[in-house]
């Protein structure tokens, strides 16, 4: 980190800043499920991209679990793609912010039910973009998020087969509640976030976003079996229930080029 490390964040804010240059990635994020669990600042630092920090609330780093559905993904001015345009997706993510005082999010793993978006994302954008087997399920007032990791896969010890390919799982159910969400401080911190903070060998770029005030509601977890977040470098985190559980019926986002 260099002299200006103590630069303050900037403030929270649920509205988003004008988006710096011209939109280059535009898409609709739906049906989202945000989980979140405190964790030490001490233990997520290491997990950060080069100049970048924790960003804490309350004295705690936040670690992410947030499966939602992916739609309607384009590269303007070009049409929205029909097919690999569209998927289940589940992410891990952290919270950074830089010397400059950025606010972002940093992405420890993102699960994808399309093969082509993967490669795609992490040859041209360096995101840990992975190919997994995924499904939402929607009745009886829950929604239900399930994925199996197909690519990459780690070599493991089995007790009895030996050395072989492990892959993680992670299922959630939760129940969208009628209470909603407006000015509330945590909340606002852990989903109004305007760039994510992307490592490509030694450096990092900062892609802002934009997009609307989330429409946010209470959950309430009905089922939870996750490997996604202790694969992702915080094992244990997810053995208990979230510290807040929100969703949200998503919101329409556009990326612009990063900046160093």
């Amino acid at each position: 980190m260099n002299d200006r490390e103590g630069v303050p964040p900037q403030a929270v804010s649920s509205v988003a800043p004008a988006l710096a240059g011209r939109a280059v990635i535009s898409q609709h994020w739906g049906d989202l499920a945000f989980a979140h669990w405190r964790v030490e600042p001490e233990r997520v630092a290491p997990l950060l991209p080069p100049g970048t920090r924790p960003d804490v609330f309350d004295g705690s780093a936040w670690v992410g679990l947030i499966p939602f559905e992916l739609s309607r993904s384009a590269f303007p001015p070009t049409p929205a793609v029909p097919y690999f345009g569209r998927f289940a997706e589940t992410n891990v993510r952290l919270y950074s912010v830089d010397s400059e005082g950025r606010r972002g999010v940093v992405f420890r793993s993102l699960e994808a039910a399309r093969l082509v978006p993967v490669l795609t994302a992490r040859i041209g954008l360096g995101l840990p973009y992975m190919w997994a087997d995924m499904s939402i399920v929607r009745g009886g007032g829950t929604i239900s998020y399930e994925t199996s990791r197909r690519w990459p896969a780690r070599v493991g010890t089995g007790a009895e087969s030996g050395r072989r390919l492990t892959r993680p799982r992670s299922r959630m159910t939760i129940r969208p509640l009628a209470e909603t969400v407006v000015g509330d401080p945590l909340a606002d911190f852990l989903t109004a976030r305007w760039g994510m903070h992307v490592a490509r060998g030694a450096r990092t770029r900062y892609w802002p976003n934009e997009h609307g005030a989330w429409p946010l509601q209470r959950a309430e977890l009905v089922d939870l079996d996750d490997e996604l977040v202790a694969w992702a470098g915080l094992p244990g985190v997810t053995d208990r229930a979230p510290d807040s559980l929100l969703y949200s019926r998503g919101v329409d986002t556009t990326f612009a080029a990063p900046a160093r």
